[in-house]
């Protein structure tokens, strides 16, 4: 009997998209794991889908351009999707691939905040 995968905010995993309908991102690809590793009490994560970069993503807020490098350990030019967040079961990871750099993280994040119109309450 094999256990769950245990997948850690920043993390690059294959993911199995499908069963999708409409426009949902599909089939198996990478997605960064964006949700606090804090929280742990159903076995689901956050997860961004990472996507073949395309000229027309450029000024975008919600696409976050990322560069293959020895860390994220990714084979071309990916866009992260912040529109297609997604909440997955951790029965869909395949496989970790790598793991973000900390400022792609971040504007990852910020593509987040800019898809929900985040904005701070003033007190």
């Amino acid at each position: 009997m094999s256990s769950l995968p245990v997948p850690r905010r920043g993390e690059i995993w294959l993911i199995g998209f499908d069963q999708t309908v409409g426009s949902e991102i599909n089939k198996t690809r990478p997605a960064a794991v964006v949700s606090s590793d804090a929280m742990g009490v159903l076995p689901v994560k956050l997860v961004v889908p990472l996507t073949g970069w395309q000229d027309s993503f450029a000024g975008t807020v919600w696409h976050v351009r990322i560069e293959p490098d020895a860390l994220n350990r990714l084979d071309k030019v990916v866009s992260a999707d912040t529109l297609q967040l997604r909440c997955v079961a951790v029965e869909r990871f395949i496989k970790r691939k790598g793991q973000l750099s900390a400022s792609h993280l971040e504007e990852v994040v910020a593509g987040i905040a800019a898809v929900v119109e985040y904005q701070p309450v003033e007190p």
